[in-house]
């Protein structure tokens, strides 16, 4: 953009004539400012908010400092990963990335280590407990980490314009979580053993003692009252279950990002002609002008000289630029659907015009994928003209009665006045005038006939004969042309057809080698999914449809009915080789189904956030179950993984006793509580910024932190309750249990 402005201030300073200058009106470089601005603030307070966890539940502060340079050795990992293979970083790949999520592995390394180095009267050497404690973790963190990536790579398999939107996201997220998994596992240790060279002192937070505390007596009862514990898991569950797809939470394709404008189309009777058309325009621009909240309003009427668009002058549009949302009026409440309410109030005092409100961006993409200018279209293939406007009119009239369906019209294709000459054959034959004689006429006459051909160089240019304008300009004019018959009267053509005015088709559309007609409608003031699904119920109940003609639904509608299937595919895989992970870590169907669990804990969260905040589940909102999958099973990998360690070392001095199970289970999951709650809530907390935020920019990524808070939080609250419970359960004496080294100590 930058080197766009440049070429055009040369332009203006010297090379275009005195008196005329560019001036743009539509400059993207003004939102791509907006939507940094929105990013930055959200990464600044995702950083300060993961700081401030890691300090107040470590409580060392070398410990944390060397948390914290995960964030930068990470992201510096990332950028030279994305400079290699050329992709650049845009606005949902730093949006999406998780702070929080990236220092998880470097949180469990750095506690553990801490931990090992606070035990009294322990003769290790400093240098020794550091090397036992990363060993103690490596494994849950280098899987943990393994599975989180793995919920990401599924994002590639995505089509069209989801996959081009995400694409970069998920290799911005992969590579910066391998980056982190390397500095958790090979820097974090040796910055360790820098900075504890003489040992470690644990800060005895009081809050996370009495959590504590508290935790071990709840897990305990949670464990004995099992039955309890899993009605109320199962209870949740199923409520999360009803709200995602009973009905409770839209659908919709894609999120729409803000872009502080407004695109306005007009649609006028397809006769209009420029003079009208223009007078229409002007008196259009200035009821939207006159809302203060506009800045400018620049309009085009009919389409430009080079062909690339088939509007007549029946079609006009308008540029309508905002000013930033806190200097609008308190009646608005920042909203833009109730500024759009109030401008479309204004603007249909305008008889026989049919409106239609995008923005400029979206309204170019909208156009290029269902190639109707409309936000959504209806489609109607068919043959005969007249039978598709008649059927596109019931289908308008049904749609009509859908809440929620705006901005509804018919792109008309009858309408263009036509002069129509039919040779009366009788007339023709009693004045001897051949037919072929007459239709010559007209061709040459008004049409015009192509002489011969002059050439210039390599052109050729056809030579053509017609009359002039003065005698073909009228009705009254063409009709008075004159035929010499074979006695050598002059005949008009009036006394050899018959003449007629009638409606004829104003444009014909083709699509597949189909005509069709385009109903077009927008969606406002409710979701997407459920509206159309309301409005092809309808449809289909009320009318029926000719032989041989068919309709399509097209537009978002479409592209979210496509992406929802290839989601109903990749989402089952990315459980699957979440599975396989897990199974190739634990080696053991138990623990992998186990930890399993946590993703149903998560998935309680997920629609629940997404009912409490009205948002709409789209393609960002299951990119964000993707994410979400993957860090969820962290609880559930450290805690199983600890215990399991817990039990094999007490089988292995004592032997295998029923009660070692339960007290593995409560011991283990009160060791694990604080890095599962520094890891759940820096990962929490790096998002929920991202997850309140309504400025510019921040459209396309909300829901996807909305579901990762809410099911991160469900995962935390309900998982270390419900995770040790299930492990008694499920527990055997033949379970199989990780290796016991010798240096391993309780």
């Amino acid at each position: 953009m930058q080197g766009i402005h440049e070429e055009v201030k040369k332009l203006n300073n010297g090379i275009l004539p005195k008196g005329v200058k560019i001036v743009p009106f539509l400059d993207r470089s003004d939102l791509v400012k907006f939507t940094v601005e929105t990013v930055e603030h959200n990464l600044t307070a995702g950083v300060i908010l993961v700081s401030i966890i890691l300090f107040l539940f470590l409580g060392n502060v070398r410990g944390a400092v060397i948390v914290a340079l995960t964030i930068p050795f990470s992201l510096l990992f990332a950028a030279i990963c994305l400079d290699l293979i050329h992709i650049p970083a845009n606005l949902l790949s730093l949006g999406a990335l998780d702070f929080g999520m990236v220092v998880d592995g470097s949180v469990v390394m750095i506690e553990n280590i801490v931990r090992h180095l606070s035990l009294k009267d322990d003769p290790r050497s400093p240098t020794q407990k550091i090397r036992d404690a990363a060993h103690e973790v490596q494994r849950p963190v280098f899987f943990a980490r393994g599975i989180i990536i793995a919920s990401y790579l599924p994002i590639f398999t995505l089509q069209a314009v989801e996959g081009r939107l995400f694409k970069p996201m998920a290799w911005t997220v992969t590579f910066a979580l391998i980056g982190a998994l390397v500095f958790a596992i090979l820097v974090a240790p040796v910055m360790g053993g820098i900075a504890f060279k003489k040992g470690a002192k644990e800060w005895r937070n009081p809050m996370m003692e009495w959590l504590i505390t508290h935790y071990r007596t709840a897990v305990r009862e949670a464990i004995v009252h099992r039955n309890v514990t899993l009605g109320i898991s199962t209870a949740l569950f199923a409520i999360a279950i009803y709200l995602s797809f009973g009905g409770p939470i839209g659908s919709e394709f894609l999120p729409h990002l803000d872009e502080g404008s407004i695109w306005v189309r007009g649609t006028l009777p397809p006769s209009e002609g420029p003079t009208a058309s223009i007078d229409f325009t002007n008196r259009a621009r200035l009821v939207m002008a006159s809302f203060p909240e506009v800045t400018q309003v620049v309009s085009q009427t009919g389409r430009p000289d080079d062909g690339t668009d088939t509007a007549g002058f029946f079609n006009t549009e308008y540029f309508v630029d905002l000013k930033r949302k806190e200097q609008w009026r308190p009646v608005f409440h920042q909203n833009k659907e109730a500024l759009i309410a109030a401008i479309d109030g204004q603007l249909e005092k305008f008889p026989g015009v049919i409106w239609n409100y995008s923005q400029p961006i979206s309204d170019n993409m909208e156009e290029a994928v269902s190639g109707v200018k409309g936000e959504l279209a209806v489609k109607l293939y068919g043959d005969n003209l007249r039978t598709l406007e008649h059927t596109a009119e019931l289908i308008q009239a049904q749609m009509a009665k859908v809440r929620g369906i705006e901005d509804l019209g018919i792109f008309r294709i009858v309408g263009q006045p036509n002069l129509n000459f039919t040779v009366d054959r009788e007339a023709a034959a009693r004045w001897g005038v051949n037919v072929a004689d007459i239709q010559d006429a007209l061709q040459t006459a008004i049409g015009s006939n192509t002489l011969t051909q002059v050439q210039q160089g390599e052109a050729r240019y056809d030579v053509t004969v017609r009359y002039q304008k003065q005698y073909r300009d009228t009705r009254e004019t063409i009709e008075d042309a004159r035929l010499l018959t074979p006695s050598g009267e002059r005949v008009s053509l009036a006394q050899l057809t018959k003449v007629s005015t009638d409606d004829g088709a104003e444009q014909i559309n083709r699509e597949g080698g189909q005509r069709y007609i385009a109903i077009k409608y927008s969606v406002r003031g409710r979701d997407l999914g459920s509206t159309v699904e309301e409005a092809i119920g309808k449809v289909e109940h009320s009318v029926n449809l000719p032989s041989g003609y068919h309709l399509e639904w097209a537009g978002e509608y479409a592209s979210q009915k496509r992406a929802d299937k290839r989601m109903a595919l990749v989402i089952p895989i990315t459980v699957m080789a979440i599975f396989l992970i897990l199974y190739t870590m634990f080696r053991s169907y138990k623990w992998s189904v186990l930890v399993l669990v946590s993703v149903i804990m998560a998935s309680i969260g997920g629609p629940l956030a997404l009912f409490l905040t009205h948002t709409n589940f789209s393609v960002s909102s299951a990119v964000g179950f993707l994410a979400l999958f993957g860090v969820s099973v962290e609880t559930g990998v450290i805690m199983i993984e600890f215990i399991n360690q817990l039990r094999a070392r007490r089988m292995a001095s004592e032997g295998f006793n029923k009660e070692d199970i339960v007290e593995a289970a409560v011991e283990g999951s009160v060791q694990r509580l604080r890095p599962i709650m520094m890891t759940m809530l820096v990962a929490t907390l790096g998002l929920l910024p991202a997850a309140l935020s309504h400025a510019i920019g921040s459209d396309s990524q909300r829901p996807f932190a909305i579901v990762i808070v809410g099911g991160l939080i469900a995962n935390l609250v309900i998982g270390v309750f419900l995770m040790p419970t299930l492990y008694v359960w499920m527990a055997r004496e033949d379970d199989v249990l990780p290796a016991v080294e010798n240096n391993d100590e309780f």
